[in-house]
């Protein structure tokens, strides 16, 4: 772990946690939003959707940098660009459509922060400790949530929306020459080395059946802790807002932990897909409980959507065990195609949910209506899951 306390790593989880921050914060600005821009739920849920669009669109290109230019460059020029830029367009929106625009930005300047520190673990340490140094970044990367979350609307009491943006678009413009001025590149594969390319990644059969369960495994957890955790519990369990922001804490802390947890459990386990296995296969029963149970009562609606934070951690072990059957030319390309497929299935399910759930509340209630929700996310994951059984061991577990 002492590869986490140098600066340049340092600077790339703060930059990640800027991602977490920025991909959550709009639930807390929605009210405000909504009484001076007229920006309402399906204005932000377009937002949103830009943030995960562009993230998305983005990681075939931020691979070719990261292989080419290298970390230091790529994460500090998008985040600069697209990362401060997006919140100052945020700041002087007025109208919803600069919402559109600045979640756009902002996604584009996040999409290299955490594919840029997974770049420098792959290429500088044993592929054995990857998956514990990766899960720490995200664990605390993830105390970027939380900060999007009742931090956030102190802040905006004390100063207003519009200069808490201004403030974040200075944040945000100083963690990028933080990592400008203390990244070190790892050394450069020399001219002998490959070039590598998007078609040497699709024959790596390998990652074939990975990549069905890396497009939807944290989708789940994506949307029902930004979107659906909120409303379920209003309209099945008539929970009031106090209640809803500990629920969400609560599942919001358990997505840390987890993340934590995954990397030196792998390493007790001796495997990377046993304890993707374990984590997914739980995942699988906490969803089905959700869809079989949606009103029995809060106490369990409450534990079930932790559960869903907890075993949505198993992100980083998919990384890890891809990671391990990518050679050294395409580990920049190789790890930014895994994650344009996570977070791109996690947008398109995120999007797919809300007709899903106007369908699914017509001519029945509420409970029932959450059920099919929960249902639309549990085949997926059941299919992705059922899938990754034919994936082979990773090579270096």
């Amino acid at each position: 772990m002492r590869a986490l306390l140098s600066g340049g790593i340092i600077s790339l989880i703060l930059a990640y946690m800027l991602s977490q921050f920025y991909r959550a914060f709009l639930a807390v600005l929605s009210p405000v939003l909504k009484t001076e821009l007229g920006a309402g739920p399906d204005d932000l849920a377009i937002s949103s959707g830009m943030w995960f669009i562009t993230f998305a669109a983005m990681q075939i290109p931020i691979g070719w940098s990261l292989d080419r230019f290298g970390p230091r460059l790529t994460v500090a020029s998008l985040l600069a660009l697209g990362g401060a830029g997006g919140a100052a367009v945020f700041a002087l929106a007025s109208a919803p459509w600069h919402l559109h625009l600045s979640l756009g930005l902002l996604g584009i300047g996040c999409a290299p922060a955490l594919m840029g520190s997974y770049y420098i673990f792959a290429r500088t340490y044993p592929a054995a400790i990857f998956g514990t140094l990766a899960g720490a970044v995200v664990g605390f990367g993830s105390l970027g949530n939380i900060l999007g979350a009742a931090p956030l609307v102190w802040v905006i009491e004390a100063m207003g929306w519009r200069s808490t943006l201004w403030w974040l678009a200075a944040a945000t413009l100083a963690v990028a020459l933080a990592i400008t001025a203390l990244v070190r590149d790892p050394e450069e594969l020399g001219g002998s080395s490959p070039r590598g390319s998007l078609a040497e990644i699709l024959k790596l059969r390998a990652l074939w059946f990975i990549l069905p369960l890396f497009s939807v495994n944290y989708a789940a957890s994506a949307a029902i802790r930004g979107l659906w955790a909120g409303p379920y519990l209003a309209q099945v369990h008539d929970a009031s807002e106090f209640l809803i922001g500990r629920a969400t804490l609560a599942m919001g802390i358990a997505m840390v932990l987890g993340s934590f947890l995954v990397g030196p459990l792998a390493t007790a386990l001796r495997s990377l897909r046993s304890t993707a296995l374990i984590f997914n296969g739980g995942a699988v029963v906490v969803m089905a409980g959700l869809w079989l149970l949606p009103a029995q009562s809060i106490g369990l609606s409450v534990g079930l959507l932790a559960l869903v934070g907890l075993s949505g951690a198993s992100y980083t072990l998919l990384m890890a065990h891809g990671r391990a059957f990518l050679p050294p030319h395409l580990v920049g390309r190789g790890v930014t195609f895994l994650n344009m497929f996570s977070i791109g299935g996690a947008g398109v399910l995120q999007f797919a949910s809300r007709p899903v759930y106007r369908a699914a509340i017509k001519g029945q209630g509420a409970a029932e209506a959450y059920s099919d929700l929960f249902l639309f996310f549990l085949i997926p994951l059941t299919i992705g899951f059922v899938l990754y059984f034919l994936t082979p061991e990773a090579p270096d577990a």
